[in-house]
């Protein structure tokens, strides 16, 4: 009969070779991997031009008619401090019940707002991911569909002509991994720095 005291040394060598193999070998190893097949991503998809940093996997807010415009970001600024009292920004998904009326009355205001910002659109549809939130809240990235729905907006804004916008956009956008898997997306920062002439 096995006692407390001749399964505990067992266990606890089983957990320690565990803890080891996943928390050390493990990571290590899938770290290594990462670097070694995919530094650019594994690093953060970060882009340098000219001394400045950006990274391609974090939404940036442009709310100007001259840029294009992502997902909607819930972003707090007054909840969460560091040590010296420095506000910290956090995002998160939005908790409203989608069958709220809080958040219908939500999206209609985005709707509203889109429309007077886009008037050439008409009542052509607001593609859905142009008022609504990813789960991150921090998502970089807008359909084919939510981009071309600014543009004639960008190019009067920016002074560049329609066509010009949108090999910009066409640049900018990822298909479907091995053509099968996600859907096609579009960068908004990368667009941006396109259209401001920062990224060539």
């Amino acid at each position: 009969m096995k006692t407390l005291k001749n399964v505990l040394p067992r266990a606890g060598a089983i957990f320690l070779l565990f803890a080891l193999l996943c928390g050390g070998v493990y990571t290590l190893a899938v770290t290594g991997l990462a670097q070694f097949l995919f530094p650019a991503k594994a690093n953060g998809s970060m882009l340098e031009v000219n001394g400045k940093k950006y990274s391609l996997l974090m939404g940036q807010q442009y709310t100007d008619n001259a840029h294009l415009w992502g997902r909607v970001m819930n972003l707090n600024v007054t909840t969460f401090k560091d040590e010296s009292g420095k506000t910290l920004l956090y995002a998160a998904p939005s908790n409203l019940s989608p069958a709220s009326e809080e958040y219908k009355a939500l999206v209609a205001k985005r709707v509203a707002k889109l429309r007077a910002a886009d008037p050439d659109m008409g009542e052509k549809p607001v593609p859905v991911d142009l008022v609504t939130c990813s789960g991150s809240g921090l998502d970089p990235d807008i359909s084919p569909a939510a981009a071309d729905y600014q543009v004639a907006r960008i190019a009067k804004a920016s002074g560049q002509s329609e066509a010009v916008v949108l090999d910009i956009i066409e640049k900018c956008t990822t298909g479907r991994f091995l053509g099968l898997f996600g859907e096609p997306r579009v960068n908004v920062l990368k667009v941006n720095l396109m259209l401001d002439g920062i990224l060539q």
